[in-house]
């Protein structure tokens, strides 16, 4: 009995130092969703970076609340709607689907002044207002989005898009990673900075992108900025990425395991610094 006793007693002192779990809730786009969908990658990935930040800190639990193809003009229009929680600690990683889309990026003052979803500056504002009412003493996280190289959708290779290497409507996708900058700075809301993280930068997307020599109708492989105009065709070209294409991402957008790996690093390090 004694011997039971004594078993229970440390039982209970041992689970009564474990520490609470940490509720996150990752708000964003694909790059989140695909976290959890794995196979809608042509299973390219094993794991996005909110399972690897969880494999490091495990007293977090995540909520995904990615949404694919999502903007943050979209997400802040259907804000009441996606079922958003109290939680410890959000991240809102966006952007990347504004610039390709031709979502008006607007000024800090739309933030600032609450102008609405207008403009991706407003809808970040309503996104930061929903957290709080939420919960005011909630940490954020914001996540600046990555440079990208030509895409080409692995499921469907006729939704392709080029790179961050041009404008689109007129904006540059730089300009949308500066305005989540000048965001945190403004709420003192730490941001990992993956625009500017040097391994993400454009030239370290893919190895290579295999297109057909218009002098000679073989493939080659260009590496960037080469194939930059190499014209490709989705309903008679391979698919431009094979595997051993692949290296900060698989489809010249979306990270591969390499990729969210530093996602997972750069996130490991601000949540310990927060929480």
């Amino acid at each position: 009995m004694k011997t039971k006793f004594l078993l229970l007693l440390l039982i209970g002192i041992f689970s009564s130092f474990s520490p609470e779990k940490i509720t996150w809730v990752a708000i964003g786009d694909s790059i989140t969703y695909l976290n959890d969908h794995p196979k809608e990658t042509g299973n390219r990935i094993t794991k996005g970076y909110m399972s690897g930040v969880v494999e490091k800190l495990p007293q977090l639990e995540y909520i995904n609340q990615g949404h694919n193809g999502w903007t943050s003009v979209r997400i802040a229009e259907q804000i009441e709607k996606l079922g958003l929680v109290k939680a410890d600690v959000y991240s809102i990683f966006l952007g990347t689907n504004d610039w390709w889309q031709g979502r008006t990026l607007g000024t800090l003052a739309d933030y600032q002044n609450a102008t609405g979803s207008n403009t991706v500056y407003g809808s970040f504002r309503i996104i930061i207002n929903k957290i709080k009412s939420l919960n005011q003493d909630a940490k954020i996280i914001l996540i600046t989005p990555m440079q990208r190289a030509d895409f080409v959708y692995i499921a469907n290779p006729k939704n392709n898009a080029y790179g961050s290497y041009r404008e689109k409507k007129g904006q540059e996708l730089s300009q949308f990673a500066e305005a989540v900058n000048t965001i945190g700075k403004l709420e003192n809301i730490p941001v990992v900075d993956l625009y500017n993280t040097k391994k993400l930068k454009i030239a370290q997307l893919v190895h290579f992108k295999r297109l057909k020599d218009s002098q000679t109708g073989t493939y080659k492989n260009y590496r960037y900025p080469a194939f930059i105009d190499v014209p490709y065709n989705p309903e008679t070209d391979e698919y431009p990425y094979p595997l051993e294409a692949i290296n900060m991402t698989y489809d010249g957008l979306h990270p591969s395991d390499k990729g969210y790996e530093i996602i997972t690093k750069k996130l490991v390090k601000v949540m310990k610094n927060i929480l």
